[in-house]
């Protein structure tokens, strides 16, 4: 056991189970048990409901704005008091390297929580419409900006910690309380924010965090629950359209942040052409982000150009991955041994469709006991396979050849997905074509368009909705419309 036993935390109280069930957290790295989880039956979901009920009904919680502001800020220098046993866990029960842990997995979610603070003095709660003379009188007019109330969060266990911030911080800012339900995959990540609430000093109810082996059973009772008036889910597009229907019977808000099948588009006058190809390769924490680009577009009459560049990168990184003592180190194994069945499904998938096995490709047995696969590249594809076109999840980049802006801008497109992108080239033109990808967020020559300041989430089936930056916050808000007839 290399971490902790991990708590429910309910209405202010770290406690167990009932009835001190457990399961067992099992570490991608080794595939062994690294520690216990409380394992939340509906009798826990329950009271988590009725706690975050009545922290909002009951409480001047929503209407303290200040107050959050403040205790938020709180709770953030607490998380980033407790750094290295967050990276701890990142890299131990996610399966982060070193290079991914201190990176996108912590420090990411951290400097994501101090991005989303900055967002709340921008937040209206009132706005005077003025005065309108309308059926013969005068009204003054007000409208009002208002915490929507419980939040069902439900998240995944790729970035465990910097989806739990992206939906905990926002809506408690906004004024309404939280359900926390985490990946059965990562409890730990989600427990030690309820011990951190405790440290800052949250009032009960405002946050609670339940953890279980079961995939859907909490989930299933936060999206039915008629208590429960918003859902906000990190996670996959056939999950999220499963809450959508659950959802409908009491017409809840809903946010999604769905799959993705990002295109990374090199144009032929890319500065360091075949650097930039190379820097296309899916290895940042094997892959497993849903905004990561996986579709490398590359030009004809470069094609074999980059080709050859790839191979070389893939050969120069064979040795580099894997290690989870190499502080440089950003790929691990995958999270669980059901996803690496999934990933290699997709390896013998490409080859079945004829496309061409450039690298990797292997399961890595000799790296150690856990769920290690080699970064791999399929090259020779069309857009109409089905590597191209589902979501692998997975250390795995597909070459697509275009033959023009335009082609390249309709394969972008060709997408069921619309979450992600890449755009390199001269900047007028690197942007004119990021403006036409149907997606969320492009970045345009290596530019970050995801920090914790600006709005993340997806068209298409990549999902709905806005998380991070004012428009995260808002997305938990009610519009109110007062009018006062002036006498």
């Amino acid at each position: 056991m290399l971490l902790p036993e991990s708590q429910l935390y309910i209405d202010g109280v770290l406690r167990p189970a009932k009835g001190g069930k457990t399961y067992d957290n099992i570490g991608p790295w080794t595939g062994e048990v690294i520690g216990l989880a409380a394992d939340a039956s509906a009798e826990d979901v329950e009271e988590a409901i009725a706690a975050a009920r009545r922290a909002f009904d009951d409480t001047d919680w929503s209407n303290q704005h200040r107050y959050r502001y403040e205790l938020m800020k709180k709770y953030r220098d607490v998380l980033v008091a407790n750094r290295d046993r967050l990276v701890q866990i990142a890299r131990l029960e996610a399966g982060a390297a070193p290079g991914a842990a201190f990176r996108a997995h912590i420090d990411g979610a951290l400097n994501g929580a101090d991005g989303v603070l900055e967002c709340f003095a921008n937040v209206k709660w009132e706005e005077d419409r003025g005065v309108r003379k309308e059926m013969g009188f005068e009204t003054k007019r007000l409208v009002t900006h208002e915490a929507v109330g419980v939040v069902g969060a439900i998240t995944p266990w790729n970035v465990p910690l910097y989806v739990n911030i992206g939906k905990v911080i926002p809506a408690l800012l906004a004024g309404c309380t939280v359900v926390l339900k985490p990946a059965p995959d990562t409890p730990a990540m989600a427990a030690i924010m309820g011990e951190l609430a405790v440290e800052a000093g949250l009032p009960p109810g405002v946050l609670n965090i339940v953890t279980g082996s079961d995939p859907a059973m909490a989930g299933e009772m936060l999206t039915r629950d008629p208590r429960v008036d918003v859902i906000s889910f990190t996670g996959s597009t056939g999950v999220g359209k499963k809450i959508m229907e659950n959802g409908a019977a009491t017409l809840k808000r809903v946010f999604l942040e769905l799959g993705g099948k990002s295109a990374f588009i090199v144009l032929d006058d890319a500065p360091n052409f075949a650097q930039t190809v190379m820097g296309s390769m899916v290895i940042f924490h094997a892959g497993q982000g849903c905004a990561y680009p996986t579709r490398l577009l590359v030009p004809k009459e470069r094609y074999e150009e980059a080709v050859k560049a790839l191979e070389m990168a893939y050969a120069g990184y064979a040795s580099k991955w894997g290690n989870f003592d190499e502080p440089t180190c950003i790929m691990g194994p995958l999270i669980s041994k059901r996803q690496l069945e999934r990933v290699k499904g997709y390896v013998e998938i490409g080859k079945a469709e004829g496309a061409r096995l450039l690298a990797g490709g292997n399961v890595r047995t000799d790296k150690g006991t856990g769920f290690f696969i080699e970064p791999t590249c399929f090259v020779d594809v069309r857009n109409d396979m089905r590597i191209a076109q589902e979501e692998i999840f997975g250390p795995v980049l597909v070459v697509i050849p275009f033959d023009d802006d335009e082609d390249a801008v309709r394969i972008a497109n060709d997408s069921i997905y619309g979450l992600g992108g890449a755009v390199f080239g001269s900047e007028e033109r690197a942007t004119k074509i990021a403006k036409r990808i149907r997606a969320g967020t492009i970045s345009v020559n290596g530019g970050m368009s995801i920090t914790g300041d600006l709005p993340f989430g997806g068209y298409k089936q990549s999902g709905m909705g806005r998380e991070w930056g004012l428009e995260g916050i808002e997305e938990f808000l009610e519009v109110k419309a007062i009018g006062t007839r002036l006498l």
